[in-house]
């Protein structure tokens, strides 16, 4: 909100503009997908609600981030499972971008309204007003997002006591099959799109020093969750704001199996 009322995000907006054309984002994006980066989902949906864009240019800004979020915290997780950091990082990066460049083209034009009516009628409003358009905003949004984690933190311990993830996985093991992934990494795979890297790193850790998994199928889902993780909790938090969970679900689905069935070519599994 600052940097907006002060004037520096224009300028910033400006000088990006040119490189975040060619993904159909304005140059004042690029604040959001540099915090989603280096923090986290929440962080950037903050700044999301403070900046004056369409809802197509927040559909797109949502997959970046959720593919590129929090990247030095859940690429050290991804290492100490068995996997090449510096790959996992430029897996998420480019993913994020290509993936951005598609959405820029599939996306209809009719998502263009703008979803910040009211930070964008304070543009020309005096500090304290803008100050306060801020404040209300940003309590509705983190009241929205404290119901949320608060509900699914209840659903996890719960599917997790009664066993019903571990069922829920075998279940879904044919599925994995289909995008590329071993049968015995599927539990793995339900408890990081529950769950998300963070809350199930105790989880990977685990099975990882136990050899539950083979490295090199442990290698094979990092590969895929590290694109797409968090189908939950996630992808409701954008849903939150106004984003089609359909769009931001689906793509990144696709995208992380295209990246595991070419790794195992590249292997010839």
């Amino acid at each position: 909100m600052l940097l907006q009322y002060s004037g520096w995000l224009a300028k910033l907006s400006d000088f990006l503009n040119p490189l975040f054309h060619f993904l159909g984002l304005s140059g004042q994006s690029a604040l959001v997908f540099l915090t989603s980066i280096f923090l986290n989902i929440y962080s950037a949906i903050a700044v999301i609600t403070t900046l004056s864009l369409t809802q197509r240019e927040i559909t797109i800004l949502a997959f970046m981030c959720l593919v590129s979020h929090n990247l030095i915290v859940e690429v050290l997780i991804l290492k100490k499972t068995g996997s090449n950091p510096w790959r996992m990082l430029l897996i998420r990066l480019f993913t994020s971008i290509l993936g951005a460049m598609a959405l820029n083209y599939l996306l209809p034009a009719s998502l263009s309204q703008s979803l910040n009516h009211a930070l964008s009628a304070h543009e020309s409003t005096g500090f304290l007003q803008q100050l306060r358009s801020w404040g209300v905003n940003t309590l509705w949004l983190s009241g929205k997002v404290i119901l949320f984690v608060t509900m699914l933190m209840i659903l996890q311990k719960s599917l997790e006591k009664l066993g019903v993830l571990k069922l829920i996985g075998k279940a879904l093991a044919p599925l994995l099959m289909l995008m590329g992934l071993p049968r015995d990494t599927a539990f793995l795979w339900l408890v990081a799109n529950v769950l998300g890297l963070g809350y199930s790193a105790a989880i990977m850790f685990e099975h990882a020093e136990k050899g539950s998994i083979s490295r090199k199928n442990n290698d094979l889902l990092n590969h895929h969750i590290a694109v797409c993780h968090s189908l939950l909790e996630d992808t409701l938090l954008f849903v939150a704001i106004g984003v089609s969970a359909g769009w931001i679900s689906i793509p990144r689905l696709i995208a992380a199996t295209g990246i595991v069935w070419t790794v195992r070519l590249l292997r010839r599994d």
